[in-house]
């Protein structure tokens, strides 16, 4: 009797003790799930201007009225390809930016020279398109920025073809800005210079065109220009728009880098006393000796072209044609580069954009689709407002001409699909090297998924979007690049291999600073792993440790 009792005390406590752990087991599941849910990428608030911008070119992305050219209906159609509005879902790319390159009324397929700018360019739609766009982006917490093309108009503008015409009239006499206003609204010349052309209907008059004849300049120190300038900007702004990209803004007076800077200054200052959390980037073309210089101007954002392109710092370290380490050493460079001459500056990291050749043509091989998944993931772990082409989380080709590096957005394979594009008329027939959206999103292995993923980790940790970096040399060498990121409270570290090969690597001197992995971002199902102090990281693999 004693010893059933005793096996009937036992038997409970063995109970008690079970339902203890699976208490505590259910407590630790919760815990974990809390956590998880802190990590999910936030919704930002509109003035947040450190984010990842999905640049969209309209023309090639979605037909939403089966004439075969993008349009801003089908682009709302596929809002939710690039943010469902939902942070908690993984369906949707995780972009809570949009820059639209052109939409205003233009002469070309391209838009870049504007024949009216206060209208939506009919093969895009009407401005109740643009309005119903915008509303739909502002439920997602999409923050748009409209490309703005003030360094010349399309030789088509009514500002022109008036000047143009007064001066064909005119001869060889001296105009009156009484007569004719706009005649300073552009660079007139009387002398025949390089980058300038001839005034149709006259032999004396010629205008800088450093673009194309279609492309006249505009004289930016013009009062009235600028007051026009700024009534534009009015009225975007009242449509909702959260800023602009500023087209060509080392060419607004060419070869004059304090007279641009100047410019820009000017158009800075206008914005941000309509708008104080706008957002402003250029885009100025050249090396970053002359380009860091125009943070002085007081503007947000400048593209990083030193990253950029196929032979920029980020497609260097990937293809081995430069140690890795000199990335990390880089991220660090710039932040004291660019502080001294802003210290409010947010860098643009971008990896290619409409004027590039697209990045899946930058590397060859059996490691191409590993190195062109981490050059992604290194663009979208840089501080500041990322940019992203569409097409880039596809691996999409496209080089030479600038129509093959404009191709219709790959959505379906069948590229006569309901919503698939035709493309510019010049462009030439494109093979793409990797699958449509449609079979890469069943792939958890796709370039699409990889770039998903990236996005989303920069979304959940506000140290990756805009921390301050701190290269970790003694961990760094030809095909490993470290670094930690920090922003108030939060320090990442970052490993990435940029080989094929598993790095191993022993954390020497962090011992007591590093809890263990909190993400990975792996290009195939091989994973990482840190036991005792040693770090295992697979091929072209990247690790955070905190």
């Amino acid at each position: 009797m004693l010893a059933h009792l005793k096996g009937k005390k036992l038997y409970m406590c063995l109970f008690l003790a079970l339902l203890m752990l699976a208490g505590c087991q259910g407590s630790s599941r919760e815990e974990e799930q809390e956590v998880k849910e802190q990590r999910l990428p936030q919704a930002l608030s509109m003035e947040d201007n450190y984010r990842t911008y999905y640049e969209v070119f309209v023309y090639s992305f979605f037909d939403g009225n089966g004439d075969g050219i993008g349009d801003l209906k089908g682009l709302v159609e596929k809002l939710d390809y690039i943010n469902d509005g939902n942070p908690a879902t993984t369906e949707d790319l995780g972009c809570d930016g949009i820059w639209l390159m052109p939409v205003m009324s233009a002469s070309s397929y391209h838009k870049y020279d504007v024949t009216d700018y206060y209208a939506i360019d009919p093969e895009y739609g009407t401005m109740e398109d643009f309005e119903n766009f915008m509303a739909e982006c502002d439920k997602r917490g999409i923050k748009v920025i409209l490309d703005l093309v003030i360094n010349h108009s399309s030789s088509e503008h009514p500002w022109f073809k008036e000047a143009a015409a007064y001066l064909a009239e005119l001869g060889d006499g001296e105009p009156s800005l009484e007569e004719c206003p706009y005649v300073d609204y552009y660079h007139f010349s009387k002398e025949e210079s390089a980058g300038y052309s001839q005034v149709p209907g006259s032999d004396v008059w010629y205008y800088e065109s450093q673009f194309s004849y279609t492309m006249p300049d505009l004289n930016l120190y013009n009062e009235s220009l600028r007051e026009e300038i700024a009534q534009i900007v009015d009225f975007w702004l009242a449509k909702g728009v959260g800023g602009f990209r500023l087209d060509a803004v080392k060419e607004y007076e060419t070869g004059a880098d304090s007279a641009n800077i100047e410019i820009l200054s000017w158009f800075a200052d206008m914005v941000k006393a309509k708008k104080e959390d706008a957002y402003l980037v250029g885009e100025a073309w050249t090396d970053i000796s002359t380009y860091e210089k125009y943070y002085e101007s007081g503007i947000d954002s400048l593209f990083n072209f030193a990253f950029a392109d196929s032979e920029g710092i980020i497609a260097k370290v990937v293809k081995g044609s430069s140690p890795a380490s000199g990335y990390g050493k880089a991220l660090q460079n710039i932040e004291e580069r660019f502080k001294g001459y802003n210290s409010d500056y947010i860098d643009a990291p971008f990896y290619t954009n409409h004027d590039m050749g697209r990045s899946a043509g930058y590397y060859s091989g059996e490691n191409s689709s590993s190195q062109t998944k981490i050059a992604g993931a290194l663009n979208l772990f840089m501080s500041g407002s990322a940019f992203v082409y569409y097409g880039e989380e596809l691996g999409m080709k496209g080089s030479g001409k600038d129509e093959n590096k404009r191709a219709p957005m790959y959505f379906y394979e069948d590229k006569d699909a309901e919503g698939m594009c035709k493309g510019p008329a010049d462009m030439d027939s494109i093979k793409m090297k990797y699958g449509s959206y449609e079979s890469q999103e069943k792939d958890p292995y796709s370039v699409y998924n990889y770039y998903k993923k990236a996005i989303r980790l920069r979304g959940m940790y506000p140290s990756v979007r805009k921390g301050n970096v701190e290269n970790m040399e003694q961990f760094s060498d030809d095909t490993l690049t470290a670094f930690t990121k920090s922003c108030e409270d939060e320090k990442i570290y970052l490993f990435c291999n940029l080989s094929p090969e598993e790095r191993v690597i022993v954390l020497d001197g962090l011992e007591g600073e590093i809890e263990g992995i909190v993400e990975e971002l792996c290009v195939d199902e091989n994973q990482p792993a840190l036991v005792e102090g040693t770090l295992t990281i697979p091929g072209y693999g990247i690790v955070f440790l905190k």
